[in-house]
Parts: structure tokens; C-alpha cells; sequence
């Protein structure tokens, strides 16, 4: 059976967009590109919805992306890719399919079928219906030392409670700075002991960090 993840890059509070679809507050160097040209070559087919495949196809497919980033522009033009919308008329990027609608009973159908695990990627309206109806397997957060006044939360809109656990976390550092206590307040909130005992590996020089982490929906009851 395929599964279906979410990889998506975070505020600590919670917001994926900022005020006007922001995203300068995401800051690339060296440790986490290679983070995401590894993940971008798992074969996995992309799905997103109709503003987030937008932006996507206006910037993969061109010079300056495959220049900056040339693995994972490759990984994400050769990919499969699903976009869900009602008012795209027709989808240009290479190996584009559009559908129209029933995001949720085409998720479920495809689950069924052998193929690719399947990605979402940003698309926060995809990830809480999808996540309201339990299709989700894996969540993927990447979350910036960064909080926003206002933005668009990851799952906006959503009416259930969703319970995760952490199964796998990794830390970037670079030369910026940001407070270490952050670490530290995010792994209190989540209940996360493992990802406390890997922030108490950095020095205050490397204060700054990215912090991956990877759950699970939580497999029982509460």
C-alpha cells in the first residue's frame, strides 16, 4: 500500500506561509540543501494544490533554479506530480496530472494501487483535509528559529484533534545566531525527550539550528 507524507518548513508557531504567501523567513545554506536534494530523489509523486503547484512550476522548470539547486530541480521536473484544483484549466509542468475533484477519494483510491509513496508539499489546504480524513502516514516538519506575527498555519482550518509521535529528528546549524532555549521550548511543547537530549549536544556558538522533525500519526488511544 503507497503512503502518503507531508514535508513542509515551519515556523516555530506553527505558520508554513507568512503575510502574502512570505517565505523570505526560510533561510537555505549548504547542510539543509543537501537535506533537501537528498529527499528530493526518492521518486516520490508530488501533490499539491492549485497555488503552491503554481509557484512550483513557475520557479523549477527554469535556469536560475536548476543553477541554484540543481538536484532538486531535477528531482522535482523528472517527478509525478498531482495538482488538485477546481479552477486550473490545464497543468504545463512535465508529468502534471490535474484533477478536479474528491482530493480525498482520489488519495484513498491511489493508496490502494502499487505505485510511488506519494509527497505533499506546502499546500496546507491539501494537508488538513487529507489529515482530517486520516490518509496521512508521515508528517515532515523542517522548523525555522522563527516566529510570524501573522501567516497562514499548516493546518488552518482544522476541526479535530491530531495526535503525532516523533520517530526521527536531525538538527542543522549555521553561522547565524538565534537562542538555544527555543530548542528547548518547541521539544517541551511536543513532549519530545529524544530531540531534547540531541539539543544538548550543541555549543551556544551553534545556537542557531534548523530542527527536522519527522512523526507519525499517533497509533492509539488517549
Amino acid at each position: 500500500m503507497r503512503q502518503v507524507s507531508v514535508f513542509n518548513f515551519i515556523t516555530l508557531n506553527g505558520y508554513f506561509q507568512g503575510r502574502n504567501g512570505d517565505i523570505s523567513w526560510h533561510q537555505h545554506e549548504q547542510e539543509t540543501q543537501a537535506y533537501s536534494d537528498e529527499k528530493s530523489q526518492l521518486g516520490n509523486t508530488l501533490l499539491f494544490g492549485r497555488v503552491t503547484y503554481e509557484r512550483m512550476a513557475g520557479f523549477w522548470p527554469t535556469q536560475s533554479a536548476k543553477e541554484m539547486a540543481p538536484v532538486t530541480a531535477d528531482g522535482m521536473n523528472k517527478a509525478g506530480k498531482i495538482v488538485f484544483s477546481r479552477t486550473l484549466k490545464k497543468a504545463d509542468w512535465n508529468n502534471t496530472t490535474l484533477v478536479g475533484d474528491d482530493l480525498a477519494g482520489t488519495i484513498r483510491k491511489l493508496k490502494s494501487t502499487s505505485g510511488p509513496d506519494m509527497t505533499v508539499l506546502g499546500s496546507g489546504s491539501i494537508v488538513t483535509q487529507l489529515a482530517e480524513a486520516g490518509l496521512i502516514d508521515l508528517f515532515g516538519f523542517m522548523v525555522d528559529p522563527v516566529a510570524l506575527g501573522e501567516g497562514v498555519p499548516l493546518f488552518k482550518g482544522m476541526k479535530g484533534r491530531l495526535d503525532l509521535k516523533l520517530v526521527d529528528s536531525k538538527v542543522f546549524k549555521s553561522e547565524a545566531m538565534a537562542a538555544l532555549n527555543r530548542i528547548y521550548a518547541l521539544s517541551k511543547v511536543y513532549g519530545k525527550e529524544e530531540a531534547i537530549r540531541e539539543a544538548e549536544n550543541l555549543s551556544l556558538e551553534d545556537s542557531y539550528f534548523y530542527f527536522a522533525l519527522l512523526v507519525e500519526l499517533y497509533d492509539g488511544s488517549r
